[in-house]
């Protein structure tokens, strides 16, 4: 069995994190930390998991008694965290923050498979991807492979109120979100670096734009994503293209027909499709923030820095109806 402990544990993703862990056959949670919440039931907290554990939140971290320990802090804290306390060098990490993702001085690899499945299988420290980072790269990559990221791309990007976090703030209370649509951050997210990243190293260079604009949904959770590609390539390249990009992929799917977000909520899934028009390329991808966009593609990456199964643990249904 993998020994699991938890940072951070009682916001969303620790949340989705602890019901993935329960389910799967080869990892036993040991402890799932939250100072805030020391000695209450995980199931006072995450409710969703009434009847299916009896663990208790803790305050303590027995790194000892572990093999993996996920960080799911907030942004900016999991370095801090590393600065204040040593974990022993044995245990694997995965931080779900984006403290870690660009490349600099530190050893961990960026965690999307669907490039960097070899290196993720060799890590001893993997950077969890951001989860607008995840669905514009399902989406852009394939057209990275065959060069065609050349011009300026256009990208749009609805996420759930799930994105934000568990604590409330002005723009995720139900009164404002519901019936309610709106920018922020555009062309200056914070996930657009780690985009540049991957679609340059696909790639080979990357002097075009990532123009993206992200949007609040008025849903809980999952991503919606648009991107338009100008090229003059052949549409049935372009798809054969997709199509191979992806023959391999554990979770990553093109599909022929247009697709929708119920398609993919409460899976580990990515699906993506191509429309062609004459110069342009319209294409989508969906999945849910905080699986594929998170701890789901967390819990592949222990699969496969374990060396099991990446898919083990993560069959799971879509929302579909």
């Amino acid at each position: 069995m993998i020994r699991v402990g938890i940072l951070g544990a009682a916001g969303y993703t620790g949340g989705e994190l602890i019901r993935l862990l329960l389910n799967h056959p080869e990892a036993e949670i040991v402890f799932a930390n939250s100072e805030s919440n020391a000695s209450n039931l995980i199931s006072d907290v995450h409710e969703g998991l009434i009847g299916d554990t009896d663990l208790k939140f803790t305050d303590q971290m027995p790194f000892d008694q572990v093999d993996v320990v996920f960080f799911c802090f907030g942004h900016g804290k999991s370095e801090e965290f590393l600065k204040e306390h040593q974990i022993p060098q044995r245990i694997k990490i995965i931080d779900l923050a984006q403290d870690f993702r660009i490349k600099g001085d530190h050893d961990y690899v960026y965690g999307l498979p669907e490039i960097n499945k070899e290196a993720i299988q060799q890590a001893q420290h993997v950077a969890n991807p951001g989860c607008f980072a995840t669905a514009i790269q399902v989406a852009l990559l394939p057209a990275a492979k065959l060069g065609l990221i050349t011009q300026d791309v256009a990208v749009n990007a609805i996420t759930g109120s799930t994105g934000a976090g568990q604590k409330p703030c002005a723009t995720t209370h139900f009164s404002w979100r519901t019936g309610n649509l709106s920018i922020y951050k555009a062309f200056r997210h914070q996930h657009i670096a780690e985009i540049r990243q991957s679609l340059t190293q696909v790639q080979g260079s990357l002097n075009a734009s990532i123009d993206f604009v992200p949007c609040r949904g008025n849903f809980a959770r999952g991503i919606f994503c648009t991107a338009i590609i100008k090229t003059e390539a052949k549409e049935s390249d372009i798809i054969k293209a997709y199509k191979d990009f992806y023959q391999d992929a554990a979770f990553t799917h093109y599909c022929d027909k247009a697709i929708d977000l119920k398609q993919v909520v409460n899976t580990n899934k990515a699906v993506v499709h191509v429309d062609y028009f004459e110069g342009k390329v319209l294409v989508t991808s969906v999945i849910d923030n905080l699986l594929k966009g998170a701890v789901g593609q967390a819990v592949q990456n222990m699969n496969l820095m374990f060396g099991i199964d990446e898919t083990t643990g993560l069959r799971l249904k879509a929302c579909a109806f």
